[in-house]
C-alpha cells in the first residue's frame, strides 16, 4: 500500500516592522507560509516596502497594516487580525524593543503561537492563554468600566465611591489591593498618580485593550 505523503501546513506569519527584520526570512525558510502581515510603524515605511519586494520573488502576498509604535496600536492590530484567520504564527523577533515586547504579549494573551529567532536558530515561544474576566470579580470589573465610560467625571476615589455606591475603603482595596488579594494596580490595569493633593485614577494601556475588547479574554 502506498501512503500519500503528508502535505506541510501552510501559515499565515505576523511580524512587526524594526531593526531585526531579517528574521522574518529565517522564520519563513522554517514554516511554510501563505501570506504575511506586517505591522508598521509609519518610521518603517520604507523598510516594509523592501520586503514586499523581496517576498514577491517567493510569490508570498504580505499585507502592511500601518500602525504609530505603541503597544496599544499593536495589541489592537493583532486581535483585528486574529478572528477568521487559521494557523497564524508571530514572529516576535522582527521588530524593535517596543514592538518586538508588545507582539510577544499580545501573542501570550490571546493565545495565539509564536517564536523568535536568534541567528539562524528558530525557537517556539510557549503557548499561553490568560482570561482576563475570570480573574476580575464584578466590582473591579464595574470600576473599569466607569472609568472608561467617563474618565472626566471619575478620576478620584471619592468620585468613584459616590458613582458606584461604594464605601471609600472598598474602592481602596479594589483598586490597591492588599497583602492577599492584588488590586488594579497590580493587575496592570489602572494607574493612581497624586495631582494637586488628589488621588487621580486612570487607565492603563491593558485596561483600555481589555475593555474595548482588544484583549481575547475567553476561555
Amino acid at each position: 500500500m502506498r501512503f500519500r505523503e503528508a502535505i506541510p501546513m501552510k501559515h499565515t506569519v505576523i511580524a512587526p516592522v524594526g531593526d531585526k527584520i531579517d528574521a522574518l526570512f529565517v522564520g519563513i525558510r522554517e514554516f511554510p507560509t501563505e501570506k504575511v502581515i506586517l505591522i508598521t510603524p509609519k518610521n518603517y515605511d520604507n523598510d516594509a516596502k523592501k520586503v514586499e519586494k523581496e517576498l514577491k520573488k517567493f510569490k508570498i502576498p504580505v499585507k502592511s497594516i500601518e500602525v504609530d509604535g505603541s503597544w496599544e496600536s499593536v495589541f489592537k492590530t493583532i486581535a483585528e487580525i486574529k478572528p477568521g484567520l487559521e494557523n497564524i504564527l508571530i514572529n516576535v523577533a522582527t521588530g524593535d524593543r517596543h514592538t518586538r515586547c508588545a507582539a510577544t504579549s499580545a501573542a501570550f494573551v490571546n493565545g495565539l503561537k509564536a517564536f523568535a529567532v536568534e541567528g539562524p536558530v528558530v525557537q517556539m515561544l510557549p503557548v499561553l492563554k490568560f482570561s482576563y474576566y475570570k480573574m476580575i470579580p464584578d466590582k473591579k470589573l464595574s470600576i473599569l468600566n466607569l472609568i472608561n465610560e467617563d474618565e472626566a467625571c471619575c478620576k478620584s476615589f471619592e468620585e468613584l465611591s459616590t458613582k458606584l455606591k461604594m464605601s471609600l475603603p472598598l474602592i481602596s482595596y479594589h483598586i490597591n489591593g492588599n497583602r492577599k488579594s492584588e488590586g488594579l494596580v497590580q493587575m496592570g490595569l489602572v494607574e493612581v498618580r497624586e495631582k494637586k493633593g488628589r488621588s487621580e485614577i486612570t487607565l492603563t494601556s491593558l485596561g483600555r485593550m481589555l475593555i474595548d475588547g482588544h484583549v481575547d479574554v475567553s476561555e
